[in-house]
């Protein structure tokens, strides 16, 4: 009885953890970001340091690109014409990324958000834990990064 009754209070406690993300969130998706760690299903996570590629998402209302961009020396981002698009589904289970491309789909959701960090969860259960990507600037020629 004592132990169903610490399970139920964990339960709970899990379950009341999981931050509600808002339709006015999403847009904090917007900018570089960097993957910062991936936690796998069973429980072990790798760390990433210092970046080269970073992600550029781009979101207006329930659509939006992800990009794959590269850091300069000069703190500008080198970029191609590939991207993903996603849509945004907002169910009562969650927040869900839906990619669509020529070769894949695939749905990611979205854990937490906020003004400097996100978290998404694949199908395989791998969670990306991303950060908001600044400007760097290794040359020091005194321009002013964006």
């Amino acid at each position: 009885m004592k132990n169903t009754f610490m399970i139920l209070v964990l339960s709970l406690l899990f379950v009341s953890c999981k931050q509600e993300i808002k339709p006015t969130d999403i847009a904090k998706l917007n900018g570089y970001w960097e993957i910062e760690k991936v936690v796998f299903d069973k429980g072990e996570d790798k760390e990433y340091g210092m970046n080269e590629n970073f992600d550029f998402f781009t979101v207006k209302g329930n659509t939006g690109t992800r990009t794959k961009v590269m850091a300069q020396l000069d703190g500008t981002f080198l970029t191609t014409n590939t991207f993903e698009k996603f849509s945004v589904r907002n169910t009562d289970k969650g927040v869900f990324l839906d990619y669509n491309t020529d070769y894949a789909k695939w749905t990611e959701e979205l854990i937490s958000i906020s003004d400097t960090e996100f978290v998404v969860k694949n199908d395989q259960n791998k969670e990306y834990h991303y950060k908001k990507a600044g400007p760097i600037n290794i040359l020091n020629d005194g321009k002013e990064t964006k």
